[in-house]
């Protein structure tokens, strides 16, 4: 059997190897056969029974006539897989489209398909073709759901032919495989306006609307190899020297995500994790703000950020913006915990930093709270702590200390931060909500204590 399009099956037909893959084919009801068809012949021998061993003969050629002739037919086969889409959210479908097709001139046997799924994505399809006329095409589909985020492959598609007495079962591969991407869970974010906006940080569709066209004109004097064609007249009559026109845009909101991944600052794992709760909150608010037009950047605790990313980020417009998105997502769906203890070198990847900081925090020690603290900028700040208590616990009705946690809290705040605890469970939409309403009550208690 050849194999075209999704890649070519392994299969030979006059080498010894191949035959011998043959008979180690036979199915349980081919190799009862040819031990029944044995035993016959011997005691045929022994008893001297000639009838008995024509029995004998006719049971232990009948699989071994199978596995020879289902050997030497060769078919040619065709397979094709597509993938609809490539890349779903954590709870979503995806439908995996199979065609086989008939390129040979003869007629194929029974078919049996088997493609190789990982078993997160559910169990292995398996469907079965009766016969499939010369040039005739066979069209099949499954659907695979995964709640785990990761890149799985899909493939490669196994064909399995057996003879119409099921005495033996050939099994060849095909090559080619796709990959499914599950990314992290996204969560509709309402538009507010945190107070760091006010300071020239916020609204980046507003701010990023002279970056299609509309200058700042400032006027300044006019040096050796200015273009002429620069000058501003109605200046240069107004200061009696020749001016030119300083051509300046106003710079792009910017929003950094900053995403703590330390293995130690979060228990527990699978779908209803802290750690996928903080995951699926990154991927929110970087959708959020790179569709209002931020420039927004992904950072976590080592200090590394998504490959490609350019020094401001990633920012643009239309199919711009849903590229850069899409690999956002894709870096999320493979993210995993790291190794480190401590959060210094996310502190020196922000330092001379500006704009908004959005942080997605796990269980902090004095020392952490204080290196975050050090991160606020005037930006604004926004920092959402997993309340380690809450989500290490089956159920949320025991009262709890908490003083640890709070300690911690009670650090960001004075620093400047936007500081809130996430219970187990807690909706993100909720607390983004509850943030801009603190920072916003922030910013008016300090415009009154200028004032």
């Amino acid at each position: 059997m050849d194999a075209g399009g999704a890649g070519p099956a392994d299969t030979g037909r006059d080498d010894a190897g191949g035959l011998r893959t043959a008979l180690a084919g036979l199915t349980t009801r081919g190799r009862s056969f040819l031990a029944a068809g044995v035993a016959a012949a011997v005691c045929a021998y022994v008893l001297g029974q000639s009838d008995l061993l024509r029995v004998g003969l006719l049971l232990a050629v009948l699989p071994l006539a199978c596995a020879t002739v289902l050997h030497r037919t060769r078919h040619r086969v065709a397979a094709a897989r597509r993938l609809s889409p490539g890349r779903v959210p954590a709870g979503a479908e995806a439908r995996v489209h199979l065609r086989m097709e008939n390129v040979s001139r003869l007629p194929t046997g029974l078919l049996l398909l088997q493609d190789r799924v990982p078993y997160v994505l559910g169990p292995r399809p398996r469907f079965v073709l009766d016969r499939v006329e010369p040039g005739g095409r066979r069209e099949v589909s499954y659907r695979v759901r995964s709640d785990l985020r990761g890149r799985y492959p899909l493939g490669p598609l196994q064909l399995r032919l057996t003879d119409p007495f099921g005495m033996c079962e050939l099994t060849r591969s095909f090559s080619a495989y796709e990959t499914l991407t599950v990314v992290p869970h996204v969560d509709p974010l309402a538009p507010v306006r945190f107070g760091g906006e006010a300071q020239g940080y916020g609204d980046g569709r507003h701010r990023s609307l002279a970056l299609a066209g509309e200058d700042d004109v400032i006027p300044r004097g006019y040096r050796y190899g200015d273009d002429l064609r620069r000058v501003h007249w109605r200046s240069t009559a107004r200061h009696g020297e020749l001016m030119v026109r300083r051509e300046e845009q106003p710079r792009r909101a910017r929003c950094t995500v900053l995403l703590d991944t330390r293995g130690g600052a979060y228990e527990g794992a699978g779908p209803d994790s802290a750690f996928e709760w903080a995951v699926s909150g990154a991927a929110s608010v970087l959708a959020h703000m790179l569709e209002r037009g931020f420039s927004v950047r992904l950072l976590t605790d080592c200090g590394s950020a998504v490959p490609g990313e350019g020094a401001d980020g990633f920012a643009g417009t239309g199919q711009e913006t849903a590229d850069a998105a899409g690999l956002m997502m894709d870096t999320l769906a493979v993210l995993d915990h790291s190794d480190g203890t401590g959060l210094s070198r996310a502190y020196d990847a922000l330092r001379g930093d500006d704009g908004l900081l959005v942080a997605f925090l796990g269980d902090l020690d004095g020392e952490q709270a204080t290196t975050v603290a050090g991160m606020c900028r005037r930006g604004g700040a926004v920092a959402f702590v997993l309340d380690p208590d809450t989500w290490t616990r089956e159920t949320t009705d025991v009262p709890r200390a908490g003083g640890a946690h709070e300690e911690r809290l009670r650090v960001l705040r004075e620093a400047g931060w936007t500081a809130l605890s996430v219970p187990r469970g807690a909706p993100l939409d909720e607390l983004w909500r509850q943030a801009d309403r603190e920072r916003s009550g922030l910013a008016a208690v300090s415009g009154e204590a200028r004032g």
